[in-house]
This record gives structure tokens, C-alpha cells and sequence, in this order.
């Protein structure tokens, strides 16, 4: 029989089973860019409702983020809020005392140009932006001393700014708070 063409009778079934897998798979990544394109459209549309803005031209008159109120405050309900500006080349301030296995509550913002910290061995990360004010919570679990460099390229001297974070035990941390003389008064490395 030359000339004639003989077709296993699998390959029908094999070709029908690789076009409905085409299928499927074309139909999820349809529906993976469909769904992109409506979250896009959507937080355009839509800005986060919990955003904070700040006026980065009077921080250092009044408000939250005066020089008195940097720092870290324990607050009544057992937490400890910490409070962090940054100007080019430094933080305020450049040593920020917490006690540890304590749940923080990171609030920082910048004066002047985009920048940001790490925590040296920990999950704080944050990014500060002039006009806004950033939340990050946090746990330290042990004692230490830790390094918070700048992480976002902010000028020349951006290598020289960092500052210490340093973590106490509770009961440490309790004297720092009555040595400030009220809780709401910032506790600081040097007392």
C-alpha cells in the first residue's frame, strides 16, 4: 500500500488531550491577566483608606514628630511606640532603646528626601517618604545591640547614615521609663 497513509488510532486521542490542555492553560492565563489588569484598575481608582499624610515643612514645630516625642514611649496598654524622623544624613534618634519580646509599634517619616531602615538581624524594614507617616509592627525577642543603616540612596552622605537600636530586657527598659520621669516621655540610650 504505498502511498497510503496509516494513523494510529492514539494520535487522534493524543492531539484531541494536548488541545484541551492548550485550552486550559490558555483559558488560567487569560484569567490571571484579566484579573491583574481589574487590581490595577482598581488600587488606581481606589488609594489605601488607612494612609496617613504629614507635612514634612513643619515636623519640627509641632505635632507627633517634634524632637521631644522621637523616640521610644511606653504607652499604657503595655505596647512601646517608637517614633524615628530622618533627615539627610541621620536619625532622630541615633539610638533608639526597646525592651524586648514587647510588641512595637514603628512610626517614622522623613523631612526631607525618600529614605528608609533595617534593623540589622530582625524583620524591620521600613521605608520612610516625606508627607506620609509610616506603621510597621514588630516583636524584638532578644536582647542586643542591632545597626540601622539608611537603605534607600539619599545623597552624598548617605553611607555615613545609620543609627543603634538597642534591646533590653523588660525590667531595664521599666527603670529607663521611670528615669524619663512619665511614660510619655521618650527613652533614650543615654539617661
Amino acid at each position: 500500500m504505498a502511498g497510503s497513509e496509516h494513523t494510529h488510532p492514539g494520535a487522534d486521542v493524543a492531539a484531541r488531550a494536548e488541545s484541551r490542555w492548550a485550552w486550559i492553560v490558555g483559558a488560567i492565563i487569560l484569567f490571571l491577566v484579566a484579573m491583574m489588569a481589574y487590581m490595577s484598575l482598581h488600587w488606581a481608582a481606589m488609594p489605601p483608606t488607612r494612609t496617613e499624610t504629614i507635612d514634612p515643612t513643619t515636623l519640627h514645630i509641632a505635632g507627633e514628630f517634634v524632637e521631644t516625642n522621637l523616640g521610644s514611649s511606653a504607652e499604657a496598654d503595655g505596647t512601646v511606640t517608637v517614633r524615628v524622623l530622618a533627615n539627610q544624613y541621620s536619625f532622630t534618634p541615633q539610638c533608639i532603646v526597646v525592651p524586648a519580646d514587647t510588641p512595637l509599634h514603628f512610626r517614622g517619616t522623613a523631612a526631607d528626601v525618600v529614605h528608609g531602615f533595617s534593623v540589622s538581624n530582625t524583620n524591620v524594614n521600613m521605608m520612610l517618604v516625606p508627607g506620609y507617616v509610616s506603621n510597621l509592627r514588630a516583636r524584638l525577642e532578644k536582647t542586643g545591640d542591632h545597626v540601622m543603616p539608611c537603605h534607600e540612596y539619599c545623597g552624598t552622605g548617605h553611607a555615613a547614615m545609620w543609627a543603634h537600636v538597642k534591646v533590653v530586657d523588660k525590667a531595664e527598659f521599666a527603670r529607663l521609663v521611670q528615669a524619663s520621669g512619665s511614660t510619655g516621655r521618650r527613652v533614650s540610650c543615654v539617661q
